[in-house]
Parts: structure tokens; C-alpha cells; sequence
């Protein structure tokens, strides 16, 4: 079973133009995210997908690996599909370009899911919950799974809502007494290939137009996502103040690692 990454990365996000050039310490995001997913045992391959040339000639200048694509694509889903289709693999991994922390263990992980299972279309990761400002934060998606771990729903909501508890009870608590008020959902994805191609013609529904989530596309039209949970708290960059927390993020491993070297 071959598996390639791509990390879709486009200039223009409406929140963060040229998000993925940003610095973080003494490199660009992309830079980031494309040396932890190469450190992933599962992928055979790593490749950004692009739209914009000075992606492209950051990508090449540490020695990437980069595919150029149209502009006009409406999501990162629809512009994976066209780099999926120059290249060949039994599956694809679709890691977002806005988490400079991933594990290349949570890469990994979601792709041996999908080995052992391999009747299903696409996979996810999910992670716990400890903070209730974060569950109740809408730029935090939330997702509900069922026994066998497949995605219920993705929402931008506090979900599960507690009907019968009060509003700052927890969910449940682990076993090291950390109160868990539900899952995040962490922007990594794996595609069987053939359901990648065919995701981007599948209609939309009022549920993604409402949630403006594209994974609920599958869900309404009747394919189920395996979620996998993971122990990842990366951080996630979609504003610039995200970036000032990646870098503070980033400067307080860095000065963890020289106290532990002494």
C-alpha cells in the first residue's frame, strides 16, 4: 500500500494572506509542517500543493518537493484531488499546512488506521479536550464519535451539548484527573484515492454551508469517517495572533532543550 502526503498550501487565506511563508523562529510555516510529516514512518512520499510561484520557490529552497495547481479551486480538498491526480498511491494523506507542530506519530497513526481497516473511504484524528474555553471556542471543530470510533458529526459548537449537567461540568474525567470537555478535531485526513477524485463532485450540504466544514459533505452523503484518537496538542495558525502563540510555542521548546543539555 503506497501513501503520499500532500500539504495543500495557498497565498491567499482570507484571514492570514501568505500564511504559509510566515515565520516561525527561523523558517517559514510550510518548512515546518513538511519536515515533521518527512519524519513519519507510514508516507512514502511528501509533497506540497500550490497555487502561488513564491510558495513554490520557498518549497524547492529547502529542498522540497512541490506540484503547481489552479487558483480558482474553492477548498484545500479540491486542490489535493488535482495533485492526486499526477500522482500515483493506493491512499493520501492530507496534511493542513497551518500545523507547524504536527507529530509525525499522529501522521502515522492515522495512516496504520486505516491499514488495519482498510474498507473505509477516508480517516481522522481526533484529540482530548481539557480546556472549556477552547471547547466553547468556534475556531476549535469539535467532533462526536460512535463505539467503533467513526465521526458522528464535526461541529464548530460545544459539542456534546449537556442537556442534564450543569454547563461547566465535564464530559468525563481521565485517569490522571484531567477533565476532558470533549475532542478536538486536528486538520489531517487520509483518502483512499479513488474517493479523494471522487469527494470534489459530491454535492454539498446545508450542514457544510452551514458549519463551513467540507468533511460533513461525506458524512451526508453516506460515508463514514474513521477517528482515531491521538495524544497531539499542536498548535494551529489560521490568524496572526495564532503565529505569535506558534513562535512563543516554539521558543519555549527551544529553551527546554538547552536547560535539559545543561
Amino acid at each position: 500500500m503506497s501513501v503520499v502526503a500532500i500539504i495543500p498550501a495557498r497565498f491567499g487565506s482570507t484571514r492570514f494572506p501568505g500564511k504559509p511563508l510566515a515565520r516561525i523562529g527561523d523558517k517559514p510555516m510550510i518548512q515546518h509542517v513538511y519536515e515533521r510529516a518527512r519524519k513519519a514512518a507510514e508516507l512514502d512520499r511528501v509533497v506540497v500543493a500550490t497555487d502561488d510561484h513564491r510558495i513554490e520557490q520557498a518549497v524547492r529552497g529547502f529542498g522540497g518537493e512541490v506540484i503547481m495547481t489552479a487558483k480558482e479551486h474553492a477548498s484545500g480538498t479540491d486542490r489535493l484531488a488535482e495533485a492526486a491526480r499526477k500522482i500515483k498511491s493506493d491512499w493520501v494523506v492530507n496534511v493542513q499546512g497551518d500545523l507547524p507542530f504536527i507529530r509525525p506519530e499522529t501522521i502515522a497513526r492515522a495512516v496504520a488506521s486505516v491499514r488495519r481497516r482498510g474498507a473505509v473511504p477516508m480517516a481522522t484524528v481526533c484529540t482530548p479536550i481539557y480546556d472549556e474555553t477552547e471547547w466553547r471556542d468556534p475556531n476549535v471543530v469539535k467532533v462526536v464519535r460512535d463505539a467503533r470510533g467513526f465521526a458522528l458529526y464535526f461541529s464548530r459548537a460545544p459539542i456534546p451539548f449537556r442537556r442534564d449537567r450543569a454547563a461547566s461540568e465535564p464530559l468525563r474525567s481521565t485517569a490522571s484527573k484531567r477533565r476532558v470537555w470533549g475532542h478536538r478535531h486536528l486538520g489531517l485526513y487520509v483518502y483512499r484515492r479513488e474517493f479523494l477524485l471522487k469527494f470534489p463532485r459530491l454535492p454539498s450540504s446545508p450542514l457544510e454551508d452551514a458549519e463551513r466544514l467540507e468533511q460533513l459533505r461525506a458524512l451526508a452523503n453516506g460515508y463514514r469517517i474513521l477517528v482515531s484518537e491521538v495524544n497531539d496538542s499542536s498548535v494551529e495558525v489560521n490568524t496572526p495572533a495564532d503565529l505569535i502563540a506558534a513562535n512563543d510555542y516554539l521558543g519555549s521548546k527551544v529553551l527546554n532543550r538547552a536547560l535539559a543539555r545543561g
